[in-house]
């Protein structure tokens, strides 16, 4: 069976998308601007509803780090959240720390890990040794203090405290 919806674009309205998959998430494709939308069919554990749809993005064949909201790419958000923290780890330099190992010896390939000791507790982050490990002039530590299970909303969080 083929559905047909308006384009959720709004510009093409008189063409229509068409299923081209029968499951839970039905992909549409536009006829006029070729752009995917993904429908899922199912809220509230399988009932059906309304259909709630979404673009279905594609990732560049450069990967993943070139996709852009419109205004930035995850890798330029990346680098962003990297020259933040370096002044943030700069600020506070007693309390920053580099490794290259976690507190258990292991490491993902090519990374480090870099954090600071709040208040709250701490704050770390993952970055590529290549180019990031100079930018980060706080003391090297052999290993990386023991992880105390924070979550990226909670460091996000402890960061927020350390002026008051």
């Amino acid at each position: 069976m083929i559905e047909k919806i308006k384009c959720l674009l709004g510009r093409h309205d008189d063409k229509y998308l068409y299923s081209l998959k029968n499951s839970r998430e039905q992909i549409f494709q536009c006829k006029t601007c070729k752009k995917y939308f993904v429908f899922n069919k199912f809220q509230n554990y399988g009932y059906r509803t309304k259909f709630e749809p979404y673009e279905l993005v594609r990732v560049p064949h450069t990967g993943i780090g070139d996709l852009s909201d419109g205004y930035h790419t995850f890798n330029e958000l990346y680098h962003h959240r990297a020259v933040l923290f370096r002044v943030i780890c700069s600020c506070f330099p007693d309390l920053a720390w580099k490794s290259k190992r976690h507190h258990d010896g292991t490491m993902y390939n090519g990374m480090f890990i870099v954090g600071i000791q709040t208040p709250a507790g701490q704050a770390t982050y993952h970055y590529d040794i290549n180019p990031y490990w100079d930018m980060f002039r706080v003391k090297e530590l052999p290993k990386a203090p023991e992880w105390d299970g924070h979550t990226p909303t909670q460091a996000i969080e402890r960061i927020g405290k350390l002026t008051g």
